[in-house]
């Protein structure tokens, strides 16, 4: 296992109180190993992710795989989308993934099918306006080919968010890596947690501004490996 409860209270900023409180009450994934605690990165960063939980850039620390995520990069590659149509979350999503460019052999109904089922099951809305559609597991057989695609919807839908916000802004991930996959929802969350970036958004920026954007600050961010 990966990480140790002190790993925890750094990179959540909360007290050893409130994780042991959750261990109690079985709300975080964890084993026990010689009388210990420990937690696996996959399984806390999707934790993360599925609770909506805010944290700091150390989530960004939290290294699945070996090359770190650049998603100006994968933004890109995917595009940003203006005016797209739908008054659901499901016409929203099939008008998204079907604006999309698609590597050579990706089947696009097989696509919708799958983020459709995603969605079922829970709502992707992340709250401030702003949702994140995706499957349970990678889409892509490439990773060379993976992306990210933002989108700006016409009139803003209702995803069920849990702050009652209606959604205005959609980003869909493509990628062919399980791990990868958390990796890059987990720094499209942080991104959507800064009132900088969220402004962008709001304001439905340039794609160049948000490319740009993306770029400057994934320079600045922590570039050391995960915690020991």
């Amino acid at each position: 296992m990966d990480l140790k409860i002190r790993d925890l209270v750094e990179l959540l900023q909360v007290s050893e109180k409130t994780i042991y409180r959750w261990l109690k009450e079985k709300k975080i994934p964890a084993y026990r190993i010689n009388h210990q605690f420990r937690f696996s990165k996959a399984e806390i960063n999707e934790w993360l992710l599925q609770n909506r939980i805010e944290v700091s850039d150390r989530i960004l620390a939290l290294k699945l795989t070996a090359l770190p995520v650049n998603l100006a990069e994968m933004a890109r590659r995917g595009g940003v989308f203006y005016d797209l149509p739908g008054g659901t979350p499901g016409e929203a999503i099939r008008h998204a993934v079907g604006a999309i460019k698609l590597p050579a052999g990706a089947d696009r109904a097989r696509i919708i099918e799958v983020i459709l089922q995603r969605e079922g099951m829970m709502s992707t809305a992340v709250g401030r306006g702003i949702a994140l559609p995706h499957s349970r597991n990678p889409i892509l057989t490439d990773s060379a080919d993976a992306e990210v695609s933002i989108f700006f919807l016409r009139e803003k839908v209702d995803f069920q968010a849990l702050d009652g916000e209606p959604v205005h802004t959609m980003f869909i991930a493509l990628t062919a890596n399980p791990k990868r996959h958390l990796e890059v929802l987990s720094k499209i969350s942080y991104f959507c947690q800064r009132d900088d970036f969220r402004a962008l958004l709001e304001t439905r920026a340039p794609a160049d501004v948000i490319f740009s954007f993306l770029a400057d600050i994934e320079r600045d961010l922590p570039r050391k490996g995960p915690p020991s």
